[in-house]
């Protein structure tokens, strides 16, 4: 969810503006991807590369985001919508999100609904490492070790792998985000900053994705008539 900071910049708004602004962006995408039968969900809300903001900006975002949590808990119960949270490990949390964040998980725990995972405090390479310590712990030998015993030890290894991923603002880079699970995933990169991205917005990207002709490293059956 890319672009709060510019788009308070343009308006010469402080950058809190901007997260501010997001909040009703992120409750529109959750209600339309629901309607639109998506089953796994998820918002990358604050990554481990993030602490290196501001004091001030991380202060607020860490307080916005528990006002957040705390205001649409009852909308997500109602919705069916499953709620957990990628991430969350680092002590600098306010103890009161963490708190609020597992009181959600555990209110919505029943729901069968939409899976939302926020990737708060999240970072791919450290979900890769912990998942290699994780191994060694368990005594596994060299030779025992697959891609799929290696994805058990991935946080949360029922989340599917990734399908699309839609970075706002028009920047082109992966962030470090979930960098096991977005191994053959299509991306889309729209150029609208995340406070101004609707559910149009998200449908086109929709779209553009099931228009995509997904390979997997393979090469589709000839037909008759195939110069190929």
């Amino acid at each position: 969810m890319d672009g709060n900071g510019r788009w308070a910049q343009r308006r010469s708004l402080p950058r809190t503006a901007g997260h501010r602004a997001a909040e009703a962006t992120v409750i529109e995408i959750i209600e339309t991807a629901r309607s639109a039968g998506v089953e796994w969900l998820t918002l990358y809300a604050f990554s481990t590369e993030n602490w290196n903001r501001p004091g001030t900006e991380v202060d607020y975002l860490m307080g916005l985001v528990r006002r957040v949590v705390r205001k649409h808990a009852p909308l997500l119960l109602a919705r069916g919508i499953r709620c957990r949270f990628l991430g969350v490990t680092d002590p600098r949390i306010p103890r009161e999100l963490a708190q609020d964040f597992d009181d959600l998980t555990t209110l919505t725990d029943g729901n069968r609904g939409m899976t939302l995972t926020v990737a708060f405090d999240h970072g791919g390479r450290r979900d890769i490492v912990e998942a290699a310590r994780s191994l060694i712990r368990s005594g596994k030998r060299a030779d025992e070790v697959t891609e799929h015993l290696f994805a058990q030890h991935l946080p949360f290894p029922d989340t599917p792998d990734v399908d699309l991923v839609i970075r706002t603002s028009g920047e082109q880079r992966i962030s470090n985000f979930m960098l096991w699970k977005v191994a053959y995933a299509e991306w889309t990169f729209p150029d609208v900053l995340w406070p101004d991205f609707r559910a149009p917005d998200f449908l086109a990207c929709l779209h553009t994705y099931r228009r995509r002709d997904r390979r997997f490293g393979t090469v589709p059956p000839r037909t008759n008539g195939d110069p190929r």
